[in-house]
């Protein structure tokens, strides 16, 4: 199997270009613009393989698109790229309706002008990835299914919202083989210090004060990112056309309790080194709209596998940690 996956290089991305090629031995493509949540350090491990290929481009651009399904064939479409960051979809809309809306409509648009060519159409499958978040909040109604009401609450959600309609459309109108597939929170090595635990724990070892939005009781359920990697692949053998699917990691917690968790693991070899635990580390909350500071990050992987940030500049105070660049627009790089 040759699969097209676009944003690849991303924290989700990633982790499914590794378990394609290495555990699946898949062919794949990977789309990608590279903007800032990139890491293409996280495909380090696959990419002298001869079965992994890059191609930088952004999938708003039709003609881009047109051209890698020419050059390289797939066999099916993994289509992960996206905005995914909720503050910055509120405090900037427009990059998530071009990248979400417009650029999953040039995606089905491209594969579905592929598809009609193609001599072996049944084989072909378009996996449309989005995020539980488009059922808005659970509210203590317990799980969602893959029958829950959308209600998205932001311009994220909205927008992903909109591309799993668009998909689902393209399957009813036109036939194009899609799967929709709808996670929970993801979690795990080489993900971008824009997201809660990785700048929870980047924080805590700097002594630096821990962001939760709002009063940090929304509950979500968190999935590990190599898990949601294995489901993936199993949609790409067996997802039924038409079909959604749910991934959930089965561990709901709320953010508050999650960034406890943190601090319980962390801090006291933190503090102890500091020699300053009469001072701790404060919690404070973030009103609704504002933008988390950013921290850098620099994971391992189990095995070993080290895993680059986004930046390697010293901060101020002189500490090595990788830095993380300041919000910019436009990131193609997956959900998570």
């Amino acid at each position: 199997m040759r699969v097209l996956v676009t944003g690849g290089a991303g924290f989700i991305g990633s982790a499914v270009c590794r378990r394609l090629v290495g555990a699946n031995g898949f062919s794949v493509v990977n789309v990608d613009k590279l903007t800032y949540a990139a890491n293409p350090r996280s495909l380090d491990p696959i990419a002298h393989d001869p079965r992994y290929a890059f191609e930088r481009a952004d999938i708003c651009d039709r003609a881009a698109l047109d051209s890698i399904f020419a050059k390289h064939r797939p066999t099916a479409v993994l289509h992960l790229a996206a905005e995914s960051h909720v503050d910055r979809s509120i405090t900037g809309s427009a990059p998530f309706v071009d990248t979400n809306v417009v650029g999953t409509y040039q995606l089905l648009e491209a594969a579905r002008r592929y598809h009609a060519a193609l001599d072996r159409r049944a084989r072909f499958r378009f996996v449309h990835v989005s995020t539980d978040e488009v059922f808005g909040s659970a509210d203590g109604e317990g799980r969602f299914h893959e029958d829950t009401p959308y209600r998205p609450s932001s311009p994220y959600s909205a927008s992903k919202a909109a591309a799993d309609h668009l998909a689902h459309a393209w399957y009813t109108t036109y036939g194009l083989p899609v799967v929709i597939s709808n996670c929970s929170n993801n979690y795990g090595p080489c993900q971008f210090p824009e997201k809660l635990i990785p700048l929870t724990i980047l924080n805590a070892l700097d002594g630096r004060p821990l962001p939760v939005y709002g009063d940090g009781l929304n509950v979500r359920d968190w999935l590990y990112v190599d898990d949601h990697a294995e489901g993936l692949a199993t949609l790409l053998a067996h997802g039924r056309p038409g079909e959604r699917y749910n991934f959930g990691g089965d561990a709901e917690k709320a953010n508050l309790a999650v960034v406890e968790l943190i601090c319980d693991a962390v801090m006291p070899s933190t503090l102890q080194k500091r020699e300053a635990s009469s001072a701790g580390v404060r919690a404070r909350a973030l009103p609704a709209g504002s933008s988390a500071p950013s921290a850098g990050i620099s994971t391992t992987e189990p095995g070993g596998n080290r895993c680059a940030g986004a930046s390697t500049a010293a901060s101020a105070s002189g500490s090595s940690r990788p830095q993380a660049p300041p919000p910019q627009p436009s990131p193609h790089a997956g959900e998570g």
